[in-house]
């Protein structure tokens, strides 16, 4: 395939990855806060995700059976009945059943993002990888600019209901449109075998500074991310406000900064793409904490807002493209799903404490603890960079 058409599928599929965790990650907090649930209620809704985490325990089967499309297609299929489903249910008592909903919904987002990101990683190559991350991560938020504040600030307009059936649709679309994307020829011996060479892969010495790296860079800026939207509303600002700055302006901005992050990532390497990006990451998040702690201008946390957003792009392009590099084609599946568990796992179990920790000592200390998360990572950057691969890889893309 040619780069410009590889990207052209990478958009679409990331699109369709990014929009459930835009609907888990932005509106649902909205959606539940509005109707009267609680924020130790709203925290604990992290662990709906645990699904991202878990991942890497079925991830072997989409290495082994069907090719990537089969599993994204009947994937989408389920997000769209589970999105149908929520319409019945009392949102302001959510129930077992409410629960289990949004669990089936998070388990199959998770499912399709195991096969769209190793599809990502078989259409990789070192030269082409920052682009693949910028596009990628684009698209994604793409998704959340639409589903997430576009949803939040429909809502100002319509019913919840009516969206829930908008969303089912889109997600149905999808998957007819996943189903059309090139399938990616890979070497079928290697894929019958798929444990036995992921856990030799992974049980290295070498691995240990990767894995607690992994687990760390992106804590600082996923804990603070998980409050954000909850403090936007408990400081009096409107759902239009939200979906505008927060969502919205918020999604071009780090779509920017994914582009800037690919292009500097291309530009001068991994390494030097995570020191700098993941400084740029950290330093943002002292934004809001000057917001909530002290009495600024209303407009300030739209300036807060927009550094924050614009880093995270940065920060994460960088981030992905370290993740891809380490894997290997034929395993793409199980060794991404296994990275990117990692860093779910303190995304998600630090999140579900996180309206813990505001309800403890309030918004301003919070986003503070927030900033100092982030600084573990970097201290590691010297033990991984040995692990990060050259451009000796053959390139499975035809540039043109």
């Amino acid at each position: 395939m040619t780069k410009r058409k590889v990207l052209f599928w990478i958009a679409v599929l990331y699109f369709a990855e990014g929009l459930p965790f835009g609907i888990a990650y932005d509106v649902w907090p909205v959606f539940f806060r509005v109707h009267g649930v609680s924020l130790r209620e709203i925290g604990l809704m992290s662990l709906l995700s645990l699904p991202w985490t878990w991942k890497l325990l079925w991830a072997p089967l989409v290495d082994r059976y069907g090719n990537r499309q089969h599993w994204v297609t009947a994937c989408l299929f389920v997000l769209g009945a589970t999105t149908l489903a929520i319409l019945p249910q009392d949102a302001s008592q959510p129930s077992f059943l409410m629960w289990s909903t949004l669990l089936l919904f998070t388990t199959a987002s998770a499912t399709q993002d195991i096969a769209i990101d190793a599809y990502a990683v078989d259409v990789s190559s070192p030269k082409t990888i920052g682009s693949i991350n910028g596009a990628r991560v684009s698209a994604a938020r793409v998704a959340l600019m639409v589903g997430g504040g576009g949803f939040i600030l429909l809502a100002d307009f319509t019913s919840w209901n009516s969206l829930w059936v908008a969303l089912a649709v889109v997600f149905f679309l999808l998957a007819g449109a996943a189903w059309l994307s090139p399938r990616v020829p890979l070497e079928a011996s290697e894929r019958r075998h798929p444990l036995a060479p992921v856990l030799r892969w992974l049980l290295r010495w070498e691995m240990v500074p990767v894995l607690a790296f992994i687990l760390l860079f992106k804590v600082g800026d996923s804990t603070l991310g998980r409050m954000v939207k909850p403090f936007w509303v408990d400081e009096g600002y409107s759902l239009k406000e939200i979906g505008l700055i927060s969502v919205s302006l918020g999604t071009v901005l780090t779509i920017l900064g994914a582009l800037a992050g690919g292009w500097l990532t291309n530009r001068f390497g991994i390494f030097r793409a995570l020191l700098w990006l993941g400084l740029a990451q950290l330093v943002s998040n002292l934004g809001y904490v000057a917001v909530a702690a002290i009495d600024l201008p209303r407009a300030s946390i739209y300036v807060a807002s927009i550094i924050e957003s614009f880093t995270q792009g940065l920060g994460t392009a960088a981030f992905l493209s370290f993740l891809m590099n380490l894997c290997d084609k034929e395993h793409a599946a199980t060794q991404y799903a296994i990275l990117s568990a990692m860093f779910a796992l303190t995304r998600d179990v630090a999140g579900a404490f996180t309206g813990i920790g505001v309800e403890s000592f309030g918004y301003a200390v919070f986003f503070s603890l927030t900033t100092v998360l982030a600084l573990p990572a970097l201290a590691l950057l010297p033990l991984i960079k040995p692990r990060i691969k050259g451009s000796d890889v053959d390139s499975s893309v035809d540039r043109e």
